[in-house]
């Protein structure tokens, strides 16, 4: 049996009972790595209960700075009997076991075509430790010191990693350092090392951060400028509000008086929560809500009310995978119908794609503006794998001369001067309405906000034309939203090509990776990454100049490949839909797959008829 063999490029995946503090364990495993210079990208696949139940932190080691998934698995890492014969099948071939040996495993639970590194976890750690908690919290350490020697990983830099962690807290120091090289120890002892597979020193890290998605929007909302948030928890999105708070509690709060210059409410339910950030929007605040699917199925009927009265609100949508209560804890692309046409009658919302946390905290702060700027909903469409899972990305900039783009608001003044103020009439040919704040002047620019029809000056009216004049409005605004929302990134293939492909959100890694692969086999696609509906003139194009276009997905239904037919004309047969829903992020080789198995056909008839 040949073994893997790879030095900073492989997969190890960490197969756990959830509640027994392995995250932590695993967590700084992978941070040991990004320490020695090498690039990680780790996932935490957990259940939706509280303890009990299986649970897998996947870590890709990759220097050449890939962060989607890769697929397969190089080296399990097998603590939960539960699941040992899927996390053993699991293994690529020619890849590792290692398992806790304390108590024999039948022969016929292994395989001969990978290598067998067992281990008496559990035997170290009950001769160490006394009390049952101890016990299971340092066997997890115990098993990230042995695979430090391993896979060569310096102990130096868990030991600056702990003292880091424990500062002033000396006995927790301890601890865990005895721990560590109890590890440590019995490999050098007992087992052979390092492995075939293992870390060098190197320099590919450089000034990129390590953070999630849900912490960098809350960052953005902060210095998006950002006063009002109203939530009710629901994962994965409950880290966002609670991240705001945090920022918070150190950026706002007046240091002369001590008091908090932002309003933070855990309503009742869904339904509260976007009521109050509607109201604070009408009210001039700048207010955000965070929630996912089942969230937004509750709140659609504020959200049409949002967008037909014109109010601005922020809504952060952390996708998981549906529909009812689906798989919380699992990420999926799969709202963005019901986003993009929340609310009964003709709506038509902003959506912005981010593809990692440096986009979640740009694209939370700019969906602030653009909510005043348009004065109506925008939804940031970000998942469970970008918001809850720590991942490289460029370290946040912020421009401190910038200034909140707050819209077409009507000042005292120019209403004293006699400017004519009509709520919903659009005076300058982009659709967006002139606005006033609440007690703006004591007896002008007010107006009364209803979720009825009314003519341009707010008075209701069921006239047929004041319904169309007003509808074709928010067209017309839509459509200056596609100039204005964030532009479509385009990666041109190194050969022409009369292929493309489209792609947005958390697809974003791994399609790096996957164009990378199929140029070295040959195929050339010229690539679109999507950051934002409506969609501008430039995606048309892109479409227009490609035989066949690739849309690949996170959905069943090919939601993003529907709207580019319902809202371009597209033909559906130049589409080809490439979809992953089983609640995994998708991988560089699924659709490295996907696409070579469709145009391989397509390439060899071409060259049949060149040939002819």
């Amino acid at each position: 049996m040949k073994c893997i063999e790879a030095v900073n490029d492989f997969v190890i995946k960490f197969a756990n009972v959830n509640g027994s503090g392995s995250a932590s364990a695993n967590e700084l495993f992978a941070k040991a790595i990004l320490r020695m210079g090498v690039p990680v990208s780790p996932r935490n696949i957990f259940p939706s209960n509280i303890q009990g139940m299986p649970t897998w932190y996947e870590a890709r080691v990759c220097e050449q700075g890939y962060g989607g998934r890769r697929g397969g698995v190089d080296m399990m890492v097998a603590m939960n009997p539960q699941t040992w014969d899927a996390d053993v099948a699991e293994i690529a071939p020619g890849g590792y076991l290692f398992y806790d040996s304390t108590r024999p495993i039948p022969e016929s639970k292994f395989r001969k075509d990978i290598e067998v590194i067992g281990m008496p976890l559990t035997e170290i750690s009950n001769a160490a430790y006394s009390e049952p908690r101890q016990r299971q919290l340092f066997k997890n350490i115990i098993y990230v010191g042995a695979l430090s020697v391993l896979l060569d990983v310096e102990a130096e830099v868990f030991e600056k990693l702990f003292a880091e962690q424990y500062k002033g807290k000396e006995m927790l120091l301890d601890s865990n350092v005895k721990a560590l090289h109890l590890g440590r120890d019995y490999v050098k002892q007992h087992l052979k090392a390092p492995l075939g597979i293992r870390v060098r020193r190197a320099d590919k890290v450089g000034d990129q951060i390590f953070t999630d998605g849900n912490s960098a929007a809350a960052l953005g909302c902060v210095y998006g400028g950002a006063t009002v948030a109203a939530w009710y928890p629901i994962t994965p999105s409950s880290s966002v509000p609670e991240a705001f708070q945090k920022y918070c509690d150190k950026y706002r709060v007046d240091a002369e008086t001590g008091r908090s210059n932002v309003a933070i409410v855990q309503a009742e339910d869904e339904l509260a929560s976007i009521g109050m950030v509607v109201g604070a929007g009408w009210n001039g605040a700048r207010a955000f809500t965070a929630t996912s699917g089942p969230g937004i199925s509750l709140m659609t009927e504020f959200i049409g009310l949002a967008y037909f009265a014109e109010i601005p609100v922020t809504i952060i949508n952390v996708q998981r995978g549906g529909p009812s209560t689906g798989m919380p804890t699992r990420t999926q692309q799969s709202d963005l119908l019901s986003c993009a046409y929340a609310s009964h009658g003709d709506t038509k919302h902003v959506l912005l794609f981010p593809e990692d946390p440096y986009e979640c905290f740009e694209q939370a702060a700019a969906a602030l503006d653009l909510a005043d700027r348009l004065q109506t909903p925008i939804f940031v469409m970000t998942d469970l794998d970008i918001g809850m899972n720590q991942r490289l990305c460029k370290p946040f900039v912020w421009d401190d001369a910038r200034q909140y783009d707050r819209g077409k608001v009507m000042t005292a003044a120019e209403l004293e001067a006699g400017k004519d103020f009509g709520r919903y009439k659009d005076v300058d040919g982009d659709g967006i309405p002139w606005r006033t704040y609440p007690g703006t002047h004591p007896t002008k620019g007010a107006f009364f906000t209803r979720g009825t029809t009314r003519d341009p000056y707010a008075r209701y009216s069921e006239r047929g034309p004041d319904y169309i004049y007003n509808m074709e409005r928010l067209l017309r605004k839509f459509k200056t939203a596609a100039d204005i929302v964030p532009q479509p990134v385009l990666r041109k293939a190194q050969r022409p090509t009369r292929f493309g492909v489209l792609y947005f959100g958390s697809t974003s890694p791994a399609m790096q990776e996957a164009l990378d692969v199929l140029t070295e086999q040959g195929i050339d696609l010229d690539a679109m990454r999507l950051r934002a509906f409506p969609f501008p003139e430039s995606v048309d194009q892109f479409i227009a100049g490609h035989d066949k276009v690739f849309v690949v997905e996170q959905n069943r239904d090919a939601q993003m490949h529907a709207m580019l037919v319902n809202e371009l004309s597209i033909d559906p047969a130049r589409l080809v839909k490439v979809l992953h829903y089983d609640g995994t992020p998708i991988t560089a080789r699924f659709i490295t797959h996907a696409i070579a198995k469709h145009l391989q056909p397509a390439q060899t008839n071409t060259l049949q008829k060149e040939a002819a």
